[in-house]
């Protein structure tokens, strides 16, 4: 039996999005909800909301277009916009009226989002491998694959592909690389494997690539909020220099470097790991 309830909410414009839902709703801790990077989904996080649930409730989307949510007719929305309100939505849904939230690349630029449009809704923010300078060559590879399927025959043919696709994540082993195939991709109705997201999701992104917003007045949003800051040291989306940038900005920024781990940790590293879960129990 899975550790988590499956949910499903509509959004505000007819979409059917997915999410899991752990622990205990009635728990008196901060509630966390975990939000993904571009292309990835709730069972990302399965390894930290199975050691969190047990004291606190826990919930992790699929946004619009990825996993068992619905796919966007309209490519359009696969904006930061429209994924905010979603999880505002979900919020509202759920009667959450303070939470940590812990994102991952996207996730904690739309973290950030939510500092500007519900500051008063964050108890404590976690940014993994995010900042607000965003380098160009981690958006430059990831608009190169997200954007065109890449079916795979078998899951080791998938699990090797990604190997070869992303040589810097800190997976080590073939289990490891497994378990990340199996939330990359799934099994479509012709028996092969597809990436679990609407390649669609990439247009928005590149049309707006070489305009990338100014990021900084969102992460002043933060300055009165607990928060963790995360990078890999081999991450080519969070560069040490912003990294340092925003410890200037926010001098009391809690840092933590993942070594030998490229964009993003995954938060099974055993110093993330550690550190994720002592700041959170915190709230």
């Amino acid at each position: 039996m899975p550790s988590y309830r499956e949910r499903y909410l509509t959004a505000q414009d007819g979409l059917r999005l997915y999410y899991r839902d752990y622990g205990d709703p009635l728990s008196p801790r901060l509630p966390l909800l975990c939000l993904t990077g571009l292309v990835r989904i709730s069972a990302d996080y399965a390894d930290v909301a199975e050691r969190l649930a047990g004291e606190r409730r826990v919930i992790c989307p699929d946004y619009r277009g990825r996993g068992r949510s619905a796919y966007d007719p309209n490519w359009r929305h696969y904006e930061p916009r429209t994924y905010i309100n979603d999880i505002a939505h979900l919020i509202a849904a759920n009667d959450l009226h303070r939470l940590v939230v812990l994102g991952t690349s996207l996730g904690g630029i739309l973290t950030m989002g939510l500092a500007v449009l519900k500051p008063t809704m964050l108890g404590a923010v976690v940014l993994n491998d995010i900042g607000p300078d965003v380098v160009g060559g981690g958006l430059a590879r990831v608009l190169d694959y997200v954007g065109t399927d890449h079916p795979q025959p078998d899951w080791p043919s998938a699990a090797a592909y990604l190997k070869q696709l992303l040589p810097k994540m800190s997976i080590r082993t073939e289990a490891g690389w497994l378990k990340f195939a199996q939330g990359t991709y799934r099994q479509g109705e012709d028996g092969v494997l597809h990436f679990d997201w609407d390649v669609n999701l990439a247009k928005p992104l590149a049309q707006t690539k070489d305009d990338v917003p100014d990021l900084w007045p969102f992460f002043g949003a933060l300055r009165a909020l607990p928060a963790l800051a995360l990078r890999g040291t081999l991450s080519d989306m969070l560069s040490a220099e912003t990294f340092e940038r925003m410890a200037l900005a926010k001098p009391d920024l809690e840092r933590v470097t993942v070594a030998d781990a490229g964009h993003a940790p995954t938060l099974s590293e055993p110093d993330a790991a550690a550190a994720v879960d002592a700041f959170i129990r915190r709230f």
